[in-house]
């Protein structure tokens, strides 16, 4: 079989894949301190293999095959601190093709399991820094092809339509109270996300404003305001990698562009899982700590229209199940190693949405 026989074969797997698939659920959730703000889930993990990362995982496949830079036998290869892997491994069975994952020796267990689970291999490092660098180690060992997440997840998602997220939320909320959200808020780990929305809100111009969170550890709102201030650093650097699994970056990613988000906050950790307990709670299932960190810059846009009497509707993403985050995020155990007050937060948060004023967060772009 010729190499472009294969590839057309492969894609049209992914594609059938993608027709027996249902669209993912908008779930709305009422803010009590809130009357006459709107605010919505779009619920990711309810993708096969459970999370926003099961868009991109398909769109970085088909950008790879039609690129040419996949054959029969290829292996596969990914940085990723968990489901981005996930769903890679996912598609890489799909096609017959090895996978390697190469990620934190601190990744959950339970996102390791479900790399295995579908076939895929866990390459542990103990230096997140590093993972980039090892995975090109491996593509070059291997003959392989190096995913490249934080590269490709801007360019190879079609932002104009061909039901990427952002298309699919305008689509459900035609019929809601107020159907054009005045924000869409999300948190970002490649960018790529954030870079789709604030381009289709623009191609189809909307007046939707973009808000991206940032977790406590990450260089995403330090780069975000130098690009503000027209003096762009793409050389900020942490020595260490976010807790909050899935976002947030210890170095500037090529995916992330700043002029497509209107605004930034940066999210203390405790805050975030304060808020994902909340939310947890409210839909009685867990959900992963980045929808926490998301639900807290709802809460910031909900205060912010009500101070300027304004009524509407937000949407967050619901980005992954909180069962992979059982040994970590859903452990007591857990908090007290890290010596956070969990008490004290979820007050803030449960008062919050009945109206009390957040904490001060540190914010670009707001207005």
């Amino acid at each position: 079989m010729s190499n472009r026989v294969w590839v057309a074969s492969a894609i049209h797997k992914i594609e059938a894949d993608f027709n027996r698939s249902a669209d993912t659920h908008l779930i709305p959730l009422d803010l009590p301190g809130y009357p006459g703000i709107q605010v919505y889930f779009k619920d990711e993990s309810s993708h096969p293999t459970g999370s926003l990362k099961h868009r991109l995982a398909r769109s970085l496949f088909l950008y790879a095959l039609t690129n040419g830079w996949l054959h029969a036998g290829s292996t596969v290869i990914e940085a990723s601190s968990g489901s981005t892997a996930v769903s890679e491994a996912y598609f890489a069975r799909l096609l017959g093709l090895p996978f390697v994952a190469v990620m934190p020796a601190s990744t959950s267990p339970e996102k390791i399991a479900a790399i295995e689970f579908y076939g895929g291999r866990c390459h542990l490092v103990d230096d997140p820094g590093a993972i980039n660098a090892e995975s090109e180690r491996l593509a070059r060992e291997t003959g392989g092809h190096f995913m490249d997440q934080f590269t490709y997840a801007e360019r190879a998602t079609d932002w104009r339509a061909n039901n990427n997220i952002a298309e699919s939320i305008f689509k459900q909320m035609a019929e809601e109270p107020h159907p054009i959200p005045d924000w869409i808020v999300c948190s970002p780990g490649t960018g790529g996300t954030s870079a789709t929305l604030g381009r289709y809100v623009r191609y189809r111009r909307y007046v939707t404003r973009i808000l991206c969170v940032d977790p406590e550890t990450s260089v995403f709102f330090d780069y975000y305001q130098s690009a503000l201030a027209g003096k762009p650093d793409n050389q900020l650097t942490l020595p260490c990698g976010s807790r909050i699994e899935g976002i947030g970056r210890p170095r500037v990613e090529p995916s992330f562009i700043p002029h497509c988000v209107e605004a930034m906050l940066k999210v203390p950790d405790v805050l975030s899982l304060a808020a994902m307990r909340y939310v947890s709670e409210r839909l009685g299932r867990r959900v992963g700590g980045s929808t926490g960190t998301n639900f807290v810059g709802v809460l910031s846009l909900a205060q912010q229209m009500q101070a300027e009497g304004h009524s509407g509707s937000i949407v967050t993403i619901l980005c992954d199940s909180g069962e992979r985050y059982a040994h970590s995020y859903y452990n007591p155990a857990w908090y007290t190693e890290r010596g956070m007050d969990i008490d004290a937060a979820d007050t803030l948060v449960a008062a919050a949405v009945h109206g009390a004023a957040l904490p001060v967060l540190a914010a670009a772009g707001m207005r």
